[in-house]
């Protein structure tokens, strides 16, 4: 159970924060899109990026329902034309889903308005909610002041308190250590007068991943010279570098690739450069979301998940036919009703799963927006 009094080792309550909450609902998220859509220096670096992720063509082969994918096969630069694997239900679903951010931030900011905060990286908070299916509706700012170095020293910290005090009680060694690191990074927010406090600070982040259970938390920073952190639940929520080994470091130069101008610290080389807060499966105090992953029917509306052990289900896999038309593969069921818990792979692209041929009908007004052959 969360403290009641902060606690460096104990998951303390949101309630204890005394840090401003504004939100910003889905409507304002719609609002950033469009206007993020209508930016008059387009073409830029992200829209290349788009550019040369649709260049990209998908291979049809045993593992490509379980890897991570992003998709633009058809039509205009929209981000429902844009589609990505989820990594916990396996889906492939379009950029716009939106979702209500809350912003925490100091007391003295409380006149500013936080919409240019979260204009500022949309393109990878919109990656970044199109990588989840469930969970994802909300996502978690915490704005600070922080400079580079002292960003990095702050994640160093959550990273080493996520992963050795989750279980309770800690090793005399590592209680040492988390106090020592704490009393320091108090002092060096209070001589360079930060805001807010780290004590406000772990307070608040720790609580929010403890009883949000978000898959990941945005660490923002205002300074020029300094870039936001985006710290990671569990490796499973980290971005494929396979993907956005090439992504754009967001520098408003177009033609810069330098890490040490990007504004977010977006992980392009995987788990190697996140900041993943807990590699533990069984731990006491859960630092946000838990990391499972399930193969589901790709129709929104459907509760069934497939299994990998044929055993498990009695049945192999079927596939619906496709179409002869140029457009996709709504059709009928190839083998009957006997692989339905298998699971029926759409027969055009090979990338989803249904149940049915009556959920592969309610899904196809979507899905033919990114149905394609593989590439040979």
């Amino acid at each position: 159970m969360p403290g009641r009094h902060y606690s460096k080792f104990i998951p303390p309550c949101l309630s204890m924060s005394e840090l401003v909450c504004q939100k910003l609902d889905n409507d304002a998220t719609d609002l950033l899109i469009d206007k993020w859509l209508e930016r008059p220096h387009r073409p830029d670096a992200y829209y290349e990026w788009f550019q040369r992720v649709r260049e990209r063509k998908h291979a049809a082969h045993a593992n490509i329902r379980r890897e991570q994918i992003l998709l633009w096969n058809k039509g205009i630069f929209v981000p429902e034309n844009i589609f990505t694997r989820t990594v916990d239900t396996g889906r492939l679903i379009p950029l716009d889903r939106t979702w209500v951010t809350h912003v925490y931030h100091h007391r003295s900011m409380s006149r500013l308005n936080m919409m240019p905060v979260i204009f500022s990286m949309l393109p990878e908070l919109m990656l970044l909610r199109g990588m989840y299916d469930r969970g994802c509706d909300d996502i978690y700012v915490i704005v600070t002041d922080l400079k580079r170095n002292e960003m990095d020293q702050v994640t160093d910290y959550f990273k080493y308190v996520c992963q050795n005090a989750v279980g309770g009680a800690c090793k005399a060694s590592v209680e040492q250590k988390i106090n020592h690191d704490h009393m320091q990074l108090t002092h060096m927010f209070d001589r360079h007068r930060r805001t807010p406090c780290f004590p406000q600070l772990d307070l608040t982040l720790r609580a929010i991943l403890y009883e949000k259970r978000p898959p990941f938390i945005v660490l923002f920073s205002h300074q020029t010279m300094s870039y936001s952190q985006i710290l990671f639940a569990a490796p499973l929520f980290v971005p494929s570098k396979d993907v956005y080994h090439d992504f754009p470091s967001g520098c408003p130069n177009p033609g810069c690739t330098d890490n040490c101008c990007e504004l977010i610290r977006f992980p392009k080389k995987g788990v190697e450069t996140a900041a993943v807060l807990c590699h533990k499966r069984k731990v006491r105090y859960r630092y946000g979301r838990r990391a499972k992953t399930t193969e589901m029917c790709n129709w929104i509306d459907c509760i069934v998940c497939f299994s990998d052990d044929p055993g498990q289900c009695g049945h192999s896999e079927g596939s619906i036919a496709g179409s002869t038309s140029s457009e996709g593969s709504e059709g009928s069921l190839d083998d009957g009703s006997t692989h339905r818990f298998a699971g029926f792979v759409c027969s055009r692209c090979k990338l989803v799963k249904y149940c049915s041929s009556e959920h592969q009908r309610l899904d196809w007004e979507e899905h033919k927006r990114v149905c394609a052959k593989p590439a040979e």
